[in-house]
């Protein structure tokens, strides 16, 4: 078998979540150094095409967040460059980053997901925004959730409790993208099911679940220590916890995903699971619910860091 010596994490990028990818960039090189495998970090910039080129690493392991770096654009270039890495495939990136697209597959495929549409930008210029907005308050009711219908971290998403907010979060969420996801707004337990898959086939970590202070789990409660609780292994019936795993391992099957990813779930008043959203590059940070899962599954971080990278090497 061939020996994992030199890694090469990508973190940082040109998207809004920027910062929020330089913390798990550190986190992932701080980790493998433990285990005493050579990392460098680089951004996505002018200089990663010669450096692939002039001195390729074994594995590149891309810890990059929202456009570009769950879109599958670097991925192809990856792919371009003929060098092994971490994570899903760009095609498969394209669909998972695609909120609406990523709902419908999964919805498909018998899990429970809030009602919603998706709408563009120009929909509401077009057509007349009053009107439109009328529509979509009597077909939906509220509250509703509005966010856009790529990226992540919170990014542009606001929780609307009258037909009073639903313009300006609809103006907010519109700074992030051109088309806004408005669904039903949930309300019950929101957890999160981290997927992983170290050789011998995807399987669930514990749910983890999120409690934040203020009631909404935006950028501030996700990244802000001591904003946010977090019960891991979540506090859920056995049988809540299976329906949860099923729907992650689901979502992770159906859109392709590779390696790991990360389903974003919300558990309603009656016990039902419903699917909200999928991350195939979830945050990596110190608050981040991804390695909360891991560590809720008695699983050593560094290890598991080691092993994906490890499995890219072997995949060549």
């Amino acid at each position: 078998m061939a020996d994992l010596d030199r890694v090469l994490v990508l973190a940082g990028g040109m998207s809004p979540e920027h910062e929020v990818s330089v913390r798990s960039g550190r986190r992932v090189a701080e980790s493998l150094r433990r285990l005493d495998v050579e990392v460098q970090i680089a951004d996505v910039d002018a200089t990663l095409l010669a450096r692939l080129a002039d001195d390729p690493p074994q594995v590149v392991f891309p810890v990059l967040h929202g456009a570009s770096g769950e879109d599958g654009a670097i991925r192809e270039i990856l792919e371009l460059s003929g060098v092994p890495y971490v994570g899903a495939v760009p095609s498969a990136c394209r669909v998972a980053f695609a909120k609406p697209t990523a709902k419908a597959l999964v919805a498909r495929n018998g899990v429970a997901v809030p009602r919603g549409v998706t709408l563009p930008k120009a929909a509401f210029h077009d057509l007349g925004a009053p009107a439109l907005l009328e529509r979509i308050g009597a077909a939906l009711g509220f509250p509703l959730f509005i966010k856009p219908d790529q990226g992540g971290s919170a990014f542009g998403a606001t929780a609307v409790d009258s037909a009073e907010e639903l313009s300006a979060a609809l103006v907010g969420c519109f700074a992030y993208g051109d088309a806004a996801l408005i669904e039903e707004r949930v309300m019950g337990t929101e957890i999160t099911v981290g997927v992983l898959d170290l050789g011998d086939g995807p399987f669930a970590l514990p749910p983890v679940e999120i409690v934040p202070d203020g009631g909404v789990y935006d950028y501030a409660a996700r990244y802000t220590a001591g904003r946010t609780e977090f019960f891991s292994p979540a506090r859920l019936p056995a049988d809540v916890v299976e329906a949860a795993t099923s729907a992650a391992l689901t979502a992770h099957r159906v859109l392709g995903l590779r390696d790991f990813s990360r389903a974003d779930l919300i558990v309603d008043g009656r016990g039902e699971v419903r699917f909200l959203e999928v991350q195939v590059a979830p945050g990596m940070t110190e608050t981040s619910t991804f390695p909360l899962g891991v560590d809720a599954a008695e699983l050593d971080f560094a290890v598991v860091c080691r092993e994906l990278a490890h499995q890219a090497l072997l995949r060549g």
